[in-house]
């Protein structure tokens, strides 16, 4: 297998485009720090991920450990890389016309850091604070970072159901211990059941899901099928298009979560386009479920969401156990439909 550069160097082009490396530092409760902007600095009294630019020759990971030790007086000792997000900031003026922060396009490296050295202080006068990303509490935040906080809400683990092969009462058993043991995404796919009975398991599993917060998703060929949803309450959960469902797609549905499965870089591109809010792509390894189809293989996995902008899930064949590889090759998490519910 030959050695991939997860973190080349970034060669800054002649233009007006802004390189940033931007830290997400969570804690193991989920919570992420923020930081204000400081006065005297574009955009001041706007919440942010904290980070800063990537100077030429530096790696987007260098970068991050160098701002991060210069801005918050931490060693970072793990890290993952995870998203890439172009934004165009247009220009911003005071109340007075006077001209605050001028345009400019940034590319923003994004890394999940899980460990560090040091308790994190502001050391350029900055505020900071802890947050829930489904329950912030500070304001306002830069627009680039937004949907950030809305890829944060989606759990690492991401179970597909498996009613064909473990029988109602087996699957119900398993979908309690796992939700009992902190599963947040489930994907509601089972082509066998007729319209009546499949409209009858999703509101189960989206009943049984609720209290624990763990967000549905209703797979589209039984979106399609049930005509209309099939009467579904659709606000507890979200749809997960087909590839070929996502490629004849010309909007995002509006006010639901929405997600596709993605087996090459068309589809990946459809659903970035589209501003979808997760991808799986598969298969990764070896699967029951699509034994005909050649695996990727993590080198393969790795070029595909290199600079990616959406959070990806790599599915297929996978364990639990695959997490932290996953995330290594830039996945948030891993999607499984047997070994979850074992």
């Amino acid at each position: 297998m030959p050695i991939i550069d997860l973190d080349p160097v970034i060669h800054l082009p002649a233009s007006n485009i802004t390189h940033a490396a931007v830290g997400v530092i969570q804690r193991d409760d989920g919570f992420v720090l923020l930081g204000e902007r400081p006065v005297g600095k574009p955009w001041s009294g706007y919440w942010e991920f904290p980070g800063g630019k990537i100077e030429a020759g530096e790696t987007p990971e260098h970068a991050l450990k160098r701002e991060l030790q210069e801005e918050l007086g931490i060693t970072v000792i793990s890290l993952y890389p995870w998203l890439t997000r172009s934004f165009n900031y247009e220009a911003k003026y005071d109340a007075a016309g006077q001209l605050e922060a001028p345009a400019k396009m940034v590319k923003l490296h994004f890394f999940v850091v899980t460990e560090w050295n040091g308790e994190p202080s502001g050391l350029e006068n900055q505020a900071i604070s802890w947050q829930h990303p489904e329950n912030v509490n500070v304001s306002p935040m830069l627009p680039a970072n937004m949907p950030i906080l809305t890829a944060l809400s989606l759990g690492q683990l991401y179970a597909v159901t498996n009613l064909s092969e473990l029988g109602d009462a087996l699957f119900f058993e398993r979908l309690k211990i796992a939700l009992n043991h902190g599963l947040k995404m489930i994907q509601i796919r089972e082509k066998q059941l007729s319209a009546p009975e499949l409209t009858f398991f999703a509101e189960r599993v989206i009943e049984i899901a609720h209290p624990y917060g763990a967000k549905v998703f209703v797979n589209s060929t039984s979106f399609n099928s049930t005509s209309s949803h099939a009467g579904l309450n659709l606000t507890s959960a979200g749809v997960h298009f087909t590839a070929r469902d996502l490629m004849q797609l010309s909007a995002k549905p509006q006010g639901l979560l929405c997600g596709a499965s993605c087996h090459n870089s068309q589809e990946l591109a459809q659903a970035a386009t589209l501003g979808l809010d997760y991808v799986m792509l598969s298969p990764v390894q070896a699967t029951l479920s699509h034994a005909e189809s050649d695996p990727l293989g993590w080198s393969a996995f790795s070029q595909l969401v290199m600079d990616y902008s959406l959070p990806v899930y790599a599915l297929g064949g996978m364990q639990i156990s695959d997490l932290h590889t996953a995330r290594l090759h830039g996945a948030h998490g891993v999607a499984m439909q047997r070994s979850i519910w074992a």
